[in-house]
């Protein structure tokens, strides 16, 4: 094909406006990509060293070739620079920035400049094509949109969607679901990037926001918001659950979604290859949506554990099959759907730990108090726990145990507290033994169990507590290859909540010099006069009557005077008051 510069002036203007409505992009493009071109194999022909332009005229289609030479502060290439000196010789009113043009006569296209050309206009084309389709598309995540599979590559489907090409890869495909070239498919927009080879939007059938998509098409409260569907768990091709919720307490979300005998529910499933959907009413209580997300299986006890995120479920034993479901699948998805770790446990399971656990506690007390087997069940089956429960309760509590009397509840009670004087003497012992400095044990909060645990983690001074974090002390969870995973803490297995762990590091830092005990007071607010309220207006004008024991004391350490002279002086004030009256 020869191309030159004297061909049709409308036959360009033509060629320019049919490949910008084929590709859906600007004509001034197609106008521009032309223009490059010509203006690469005019340096081919007139020395690649000339700075050549190419100007084509969108209304006309007149062309105009010329080589610009332009003033610059600093010559680098002679060929078509030169300085505004040079060019002042010439033209007076030259300055830099200014160019001159030299009309350049037409140049015919051989083979191969036809073809550079050619290379150079559908480079352009396609850049700006690819430019088109993610500014269109960037915003359109979370779309389901129609296409037909053009082709099938290792597994990945590329569809046609009219005016761009999406991408299913293999694992945002159904399983199972054989797609075949010309194939009719709707899929889930759920990310459009740039790319270095343009932009790729990613489509996805497996996506657990394109079955809400779905339901959004096929349920109109749904789409005008007034179910919401806040989560959504996914076995793709299997199975699947959905939680739904209404904003009007006279619709029902549940019969909605499923619609008039199933007709809504079935046409989602029929969309994604017969997959069975559960749908779950959305609770705010954990344990009532955990229960209502283990459907269709019965739950006898539910056991949680906040922290953890765990939930420990109790069904019957008959039920156990249904509720893990084949291959677990429907704990999986119960656990995906409401955001816990669940534990099935059997009836049967939860009464053999539970014996186990009375047998612990049962062995606990005959070995402490030195009692009989059947003392130790009683004492266990009342709900002590512990020594300390004995030693610290009312001894009431003790003694209306049937067959128990004071003396009895005494004698407990007594041996109770011996065991754990000498428990104590013991892990004193063993907190000097490891090395842990009195100072530790005098921190506020610390105990002799912590202390112990203090030395055998190589905490030995108050320095050690200091540098220590809430997490290292309670533990922290990690997430490992998709599973909450707990890491141990210091103090594992002693009760200490955040607050207690963190109000003891802070001590310790305040010990240790690190920061100002007035550093862990809470700031005063300032008032709405812009300026800082205080609790006293002014030196000597404190009313100390309407000032608590830490204010009193806070007032005498501002004044620079003890709390005993700050009362005495408050007291004369006071008796000169009355005399004036």
């Amino acid at each position: 094909m020869a191309i030159g510069v004297s061909a049709n002036k409308l036959e360009i203007l033509q060629i320019a406006k049919a490949v910008a409505q084929e590709k859906l992009i600007d004509e001034s493009i197609v106008l521009e990509a032309i223009e490059e071109a010509i203006q690469k194999a005019a340096r081919s022909r007139y020395g690649a060293e000339l700075d050549i332009h190419c100007d084509i005229d969108p209304k006309t289609g007149e062309m105009r070739l010329t080589s610009r030479i332009t003033v610059v502060e600093e010559v680098e290439n002679d060929t078509h620079q030169l300085t505004l000196e040079q060019a002042k010789k010439t033209d007076p009113n030259a300055e830099i920035g200014t160019y001159y043009e030299e009309e350049l006569p037409p140049i015919e296209f051989g083979r191969v400049a036809s073809q550079t050309a050619k290379q150079v206009i559908t480079q352009k084309v396609r850049e700006a094509e690819r430019a088109r389709q993610y500014e269109e598309y960037k915003d359109r995540v979370g779309e389901i949109v129609n296409g037909i599979v053009k082709r099938v590559e290792y597994g990945n489907v590329i569809v046609d969607l009219g005016k761009a090409e999406g991408i299913i890869r293999r694992s945002d495909g159904i399983p199972r679901e054989s797609l075949q070239l010309n194939d009719r498919v709707r899929a889930y927009i759920y990310d459009v990037r740039e790319e270095v080879r343009g932009p790729q939007i990613f489509l996805s059938r497996a996506h657990p926001d394109f079955m809400a998509a779905l339901f959004a098409q096929e349920v109109p409260e749904v789409y005008e918001g007034i179910i919401e569907i806040p989560r959504v768990a996914r076995d793709p091709g299997s199975r699947a659950k959905i939680a739904v919720i209404s904003n009007d307490s006279s619709i029902d979300p549940v019969g909605a979604c499923v619609g008039m005998r199933g007709s809504r529910v079935q046409a989602v499933v029929n969309e994604l290859a017969g997959e069975k959907i559960d749908i779950i009413p959305w609770n705010p209580d954990p344990a009532t949506f955990i229960v209502n997300a283990l459907q269709p299986a019965e739950v006898a006890k539910v056991v949680l554990d906040d922290e953890a995120e765990r939930i420990e479920v109790v069904v019957p034993d008959e039920q156990l099959s249904l509720a893990i479901g084949r291959r677990g699948q429907n704990v999986r998805l119960a656990s995906q759907l409401t955001g816990w770790a669940i534990d099935i446990l059997t009836e049967e399971e939860e009464s053999e730990r539970r014996q186990k656990e009375f047998a612990q506690r049962t062995a606990l007390f005959m070995e402490a108090l030195d009692v009989d087997e059947v003392i130790a069940q009683l004492l266990a089956t009342e709900g002590f726990a512990d020594m300390e429960d004995l030693a610290f309760v009312e001894l009431d509590e003790i003694a209306v145990i049937e067959g128990f009397d004071d003396d009895t509840a005494t004698e407990i009670q007594t041996r109770a507290r011996e065991f754990l004087e000498k428990q104590a003497a013991e892990q004193d012992a063993k907190r000097k033994e490891l090395g842990v400095e009195d100072a530790v044990l005098e921190l506020e909060g610390v105990d002799l169990p912590m202390a112990v645990r203090f030395g055998e983690n190589d905490i030995f001074s108050v320095e050690d507590v200091a540098g220590l974090t809430p997490d290292d002390l309670r533990g922290w969870y990690e997430t490992r290859d998709g599973e909450r995973v707990r890491e141990a803490g210091i103090l594992d297995g002693l009760d200490v909540d955040p607050q207690i762990a963190e109000d003891l590091i802070m001590k310790a830092r305040v010990e240790a010099g690190w920061i100002e005990a007035a550093d862990l007071e809470p700031e005063v607010e300032d008032g709405e006069d812009g300026e800082e309220a205080e609790a006293v207006e002014s030196e000597g004008e404190a009313d100390l009557g309407d000032l608590d024991l830490s204010d009193l004391e806070a007032e005498a350490e501002r004044l620079g005077v003890s709390l005993t002279e700050l009362l005495e002086a408050g007291d004369g004030e006071a008796e000169e008051g009355d005399k004036e009256e």
